[in-house]
């Protein structure tokens, strides 16, 4: 039997650590649940507050005013909640929680696969309640276009807990981290769509939001959740929504192994 290499051993050295990290930030979650609670806050009130508004507004798109709020409510989650994971280690960074890490043989991708993957199932644990919660007021969807706007809620929160984490691991205080996080997230939010579709919008501005990435992916839950597979919106938005993860998964793990976590 031919013996083991270094280069053989890696993916699966990857895969152990990423566990154990994951494994690691997932009690730390659990013990945390008034971090959850207030994660699902802010689209639940918009649900609540909001969604009843919209019952009899007409908004120029295919189905329901649920389904276009609620789809545009799963992206608006992933935005904030990915978006600021990196607050996580900015704590660590002032604890010395990093510097602990820094001289532990645990692989520096697996530090940040391992967070990447808690902040994926905590948002999809929070986007189901959100669904249920829209299904108590009147939200009817397809199971596989539910299904569908999980997978792209996963991505989102894959792509952006990514970026959020080599951003932290390049600044030193939330005094700098929030303003860039912030620059970010506000036209992300507005441009795309997430409240109200695009479609209302002035030809100017509905132009500009077709710069937005996150847009086509608002579009293709709402295709989803109305049943909607065939008229490539559903396809494009996976297309952007990949691209998205594939580009922000890379420079999120350049820059966060160059930081030297």
């Amino acid at each position: 039997m031919p013996p083991v290499t270094a280069a053989g051993r890696e993916p699966s050295r990857v895969l152990s650590d990423t566990g154990i990290v994951f494994g690691r930030y997932l009690r730390q979650t659990l013990r945390s649940r008034i971090g959850l609670v207030f994660g699902l806050l802010q689209p639940l009130l918009f649900l609540v507050l909001f969604g009843p508004l919209l019952e009899d507004v007409p908004l120029g798109g295919r189905g329901d005013s649920w389904q276009v709020l609620v789809p545009g409510l799963l992206v608006q989650l992933g935005l904030f909640s990915a978006a600021f994971a990196g607050f996580g280690i900015l704590v660590e960074k002032q604890t010395g929680v990093v510097e602990r890490m820094r001289v532990t043989p645990v692989s520096r991708l697996a530090l940040l696969l391992g967070r990447v993957l808690r902040d994926v199932l905590v948002l999809l644990v929070q986007s189901l309640l959100l669904v249920l919660v829209g299904t108590a007021f009147g939200l009817r969807a397809p199971v596989p276009g539910v299904v569908v706007g999980f997978l792209f809620t996963g991505l989102l929160a894959l792509s952006l807990a990514s970026l959020s984490y080599a951003l932290a691991m390049r600044v030193d205080t939330p005094q700098e981290f929030a303003p860039v996080v912030n620059a970010v997230n506000l036209p992300a939010v507005l441009l795309s769509g997430v409240l109200l579709p695009m479609s209302l919008a002035p030809a100017w501005l509905d132009a500009v939001s077709r710069l937005v990435p996150f847009r086509y992916v608002v579009d293709a839950v709402r295709a989803a959740y109305v049943g909607d597979y065939g008229d490539g919106t559903v396809l494009l938005g996976a297309a952007v929504a990949a691209a998205l993860a594939a580009v922000s998964v890379t420079a999120g793990t350049h820059l966060f192994r160059r930081a030297g976590a």
